[in-house]
């Protein structure tokens, strides 16, 4: 029943009754009646009355649609062409036009037959059947098209009724046609328009961004695809436009009937409808796409806040763990370094805070439609920023009141130290005269000045000063220490007032006197002038003369006393730690900031050609040394912290792993000279750059030979505070060790420098000293001139000792590119340890000694530069020589 009703209301179109319209049985020419009335012409069409009922009607109801509703409401004029015809045919043709004609009717013309006969026929025929036709309008019969003209302007009759006017069936079809298609796709085009709004407002925002972004690019396709529609439509209608109005185009005297006319209204009337439409799409579709674009941003902002927010979180949890103010200088200078690398790796997360938020609030200045959502956030960022930067300062300002505590305590442990050394350094027996004593107490006078130097006066102030900051522990420490300064000064005082006493007294000379017989003492008399040992300390004579310090505080001086040496010996082996983590560090970053960067494919471009395949000659076996100190030397001397005896272990442990400087010495020269020229390249700067050093490369490639010096000062430093006590022993032969290494390294730098020897010198046995020398020369063999030149001109030579051989080289040094001067030796002349013989002392010069060779046909006078120095070499020499007979035997 629905699908019926919807037929009978749908209008009827030219395409669903193309065929019958094609057979033109009945056509909608375009001309009108004076007054305007549309006039339907039936030309003569042989077939009529087999029409089928349907098609006649369709087709009549579909020509009395075509007109504007003004133009209809005048009435239709039927014109009926039977000129060639019969009687019955007007007769058929008046009937169903009067049973299905659906518009108001005006007038009927009726080009009645022409023939005489049938003409007769129909004139009586019409008065005899004019009120069986139930016509409410007249019926005029006309003879001829003269007849017609009458009644209708020759320019509104086609040429088949002697007019003027026009007509082309197949052109009308086609312009029908095309109108109606036209009229249907403005219709569905703007249904689908209507369509694609109706879903655009009832879609629902995504919740993240790649949903967001897919709807965005769905949308605006689907938008883009419309939009083609629209352009194909309008150019459609804008084509269909120049067909209709083509005639008037041709020609200049040509006109548009009333019908074509409308049709170009028509067209323009759905051109102006497809226009609007796409007005009102455009504007909604800008405020959706703009809403789309609004909510993307909002989905990246949104998830860009939680990346920030969590990476802020948890950069304010480890500022928040840093709870420790440091209970030493070291510790406190580490927390700042760990403080200061927690700020610089929160500066880009706070810099990305603050962009965001920066980004937020332009969002809300572009009235986004999420500003409830999006201020808060930006608000929460700045809060968030503002906090890590407040608490930073607040912990630099504890950790600096902190350092500034410890540096003060440890100065006022350091004082109370070099007070107690002097007060034991103080010899008893040069107190015992009056200039002894008067000197001792200004000694101590000018100490006690440095107190005040120290701001050490009040020693209380450093608890006072710090309250607020300390911990239960650091107040032990610093209590224990100002009891400590109160202590120390209470022995100087006592010091003072012992000395005090002996300055005032009047000493004399004793003189040893025979006791009267009859004066017999009842008990010993006190040997007070008996001469104290030479150099006695105030330590020893303590246990001799108390006066000098009552109460018991002999044995808290001595407490002291050993444990400010142990307390030394614990800084020297903190600064040997420290020392070795920084050079680890040092090492570390030029094998991953230089040496790994040649193989970085972004940056070989910028290696010049010279340093191609020439790492190991820059870097040697620096990756070797790094290993060593960092996987096995740096945490055998941390484990010297709590016992330092251990420490001389480490170093005679590890005297064969320790050559491996030797090697790197010896590559140094080479390195050197490879640096000069590529040193000032850009790939140099570009790493120096990204590791943020001060210094270029050279200046760390320095480091393992300054290194491997460092370790005799240490070991000499604790040396000083181990004399006679357990481990001395150990600590003498790990020194002993490390300068023979020093030794060794530094040989080995020179021998390498040797050229023009055509041996090979790693055969002739360990190198066991080298130096310069001046030489004379006095051969048997050779002319008497030549002799008396050689004993008066010494030669300048440098001399190479070796197991097997001892080699004499001449000393050159030549510049390079104005950097210090590079030594070579040439060498000139060499003998055989098993061959020669030795004279230690040389009349006139105690500096000389002499070589010779071959029952002394070869004599070699050699002068060194002091007699240390000529000293141990005879001893050197006389091992050598010693060792070979004993091989001997």
């Amino acid at each position: 029943a629905d699908e019926i009703m919807q037929q009978e209301i749908r209008p009827l179109v030219a395409v669903d009754i193309i065929e019958q319209l094609h057979r033109q049985f009945a056509i909608l020419s375009g001309g009108r009646g004076k007054d305007g009335a549309p006039i339907i012409t039936f030309p003569e069409f042989a077939g009529f009355s087999e029409i089928p009922d349907d098609d006649f009607l369709n087709v009549v109801t579909y020509l009395t649609s075509i007109p504007s509703l003004e133009a209809a409401s005048i009435g239709f004029i039927i014109i009926i062409d039977r000129r060639r015809d019969k009687w019955s045919a007007v007769k058929a043709s008046l009937t169903r036009i009067a049973g299905a004609f659906p518009g108001n009717l005006q007038l009927v013309f009726v080009l009645r037959p022409s023939r005489f006969i049938q003409r007769a026929i129909a004139d009586i025929g019409i008065k005899l059947y004019r009120d069986d036709f139930k016509m409410k309008v007249p019926i005029i019969m006309l003879n001829s098209v003269s007849d017609l003209h009458g009644y209708i302007d020759k320019s509104q009759l086609t040429r088949e009724l002697g007019g003027t006017l026009e007509y082309g069936h197949s052109q009308w079809i086609h312009h029908r046609t095309a109108i109606e298609n036209f009229a249907m796709t403005v219709k569905t085009t703007a249904q689908m328009l209507q369509t694609f709004g109706t879903d655009l407002a009832e879609t629902e925002l995504p919740n993240d961004v790649q949903c967001t972004e897919e709807l965005l690019s769905s949308h605006t396709d689907h938008h883009g695809k419309l939009k083609d529609e629209l352009k194909l439509a309008v150019k459609q209608g804008a084509t269909l436009l120049t067909c209709i109005r083509e005639p008037v185009t041709r020609s200049a005297n040509s006109k548009l009937s009333p019908d074509e006319l409308e049709n170009v209204a028509t067209v323009e009337r759905l051109l102006a409808q497809l226009d609007e439409t796409e007005k009102a799409f455009d504007q909604f579709w800008t405020k959706h796409h703009l809403k789309l674009e609004q909510c993307l941003q909002l989905r990246h902002f949104e998830h860009d806040f939680r990346e920030v927010k969590l990476t802020l979180d948890n950069l304010m949890e480890t500022q928040a763990g840093f709870a420790d103010i440091g209970d030493s200088v070291t510790r406190v200078e580490n927390l700042l370094k760990e403080q200061k690398h927690l700020e610089e790796k929160g500066q880009e997360p706070l810099e990305k805070a603050q962009s965001l938020a920066l980004h937020g609030e332009q969002l809300i200045q572009n009235n986004h439609y999420a500003v409830d959502s999006i201020r808060p956030k930006c608000v929460e960022l700045r809060r968030i920023c503002d906090d890590f930067t407040n608490e930073t300062k607040k912990k630099y300002d504890i950790l600096g009141k902190s350092l500034e505590l410890h540096k003060q305590l440890d100065k006022a442990s350091q004082w109370c130290e070099a007070g107690i050394y002097l007060l034991a350094s103080q010899a008893v027996d040069k107190c015992q005269s009056q200039e002894g004593a008067e000197t001792a107490l200004v000694e101590i006078e000018k100490f006690l000045v440095t107190a005040k130097e120290h701001q050490l006066s009040n020693p209380k102030e450093f608890y006072n000063q710090f309250d607020t900051i300390l911990t239960p522990e650091i107040k032990a420490n610093a209590q224990r220490i100002v009891q400590k300064l109160e202590d120390v000064q209470e022995m100087f005082d006592k010091r003072q007032v012992s000395l005090k006493k002996l300055a005032a007294k009047q000493t004399r000379p004793v003189q040893p006197v025979a006791p009267h017989p009859e004066s017999s003492p009842k008990r010993a008399s006190p040997k007070i002038t008996r001469p104290a040992a030479v150099g006695m300390t105030w330590a020893a004579a303590l246990r001799l003369t108390p006066m000098f310090c009552p109460h018991g505080h002999v044995c808290f001086l001595q407490g002291l006393i050993k444990k400010c040496i142990s307390k030394r010996q614990g800084h020297i082996i903190n600064e040997l730690i420290e020392t070795e983590r920084v050079y680890v560090e040092e090492l570390q970053s030029i094998i991953e900031g230089y040496a790994s960067e040649m193989d970085n494919p972004n940056l070989v471009h910028l290696i010049p050609s010279a340093l191609q395949n020439k790492k190991e000659i820059l870097f040697g076996n620096l990756p070797e040394i790094y290993y060593f100190h960092n996987r096995i030397f740096l945490k055998e001397i941390e484990n010297c912290i709590e016992n330092p005896e251990l420490l001389a272990r480490c170093f005679l442990k590890r005297k064969e792993d320790l050559q491996i400087y030797e090697k790197y010495c010896q590559n140094k020269p080479r390195s050197e000279a490879l640096w000069r020229q590529c040193g000032d390249s850009i790939f140099f700067q570009e790493c120096q750059r990204k590791l943020d050093h001060k210094l270029s490369l050279d200046a760390y490639l320095l480091k393992p030979v300054q290194r491997i010096t460092k370790y005799q000062l240490l070991l000499k430093e604790m040396l000083k505070c181990s004399k006679n006590s357990e481990g001395t022993a150990e600590l003498e032969e790990a020194l002993a060790t490390m300068l023979d290494i020093i030794k060794s390294v530094n040989d080995s730098m020179h021998q390498i420098a040797i050229t023009g020897y055509e041996g090979d010198v790693s055969e002739l046995g360990k190198l066991l000293m080298q130096g310069s020398f001046n030489v004379w020369t006095d051969h048997k063999k050779g002319h008497n001139k030549v002799k008396d030149l050689a004993r008066f001109k010494p030669m300048q030579r440098h001399l190479f000792l070796y197991a097997k051989m001892l080699l004499f080289c001449k000393k050159r040094e030549e510049n390079t590119d104005g950097h210090e001067k590079t030594a070579s030796y040439s060498f000139k002349n060499s003998l055989k340890m098993s061959t020669v013989g030795i004279t230690e002392n040389v009349k006139g010069d105690n500096k000389k000694f002499e070589i010779w060779y071959n029952g002394r046909e070869e004599v070699y006078i050699i002068q060194a530069s002091s007699v240390e120095l000529k000293n141990t070499w005879i001893s050197e020499i006389r091992k050598v020589l010693t060792g070979q007979l004993e091989a001997c035997r």
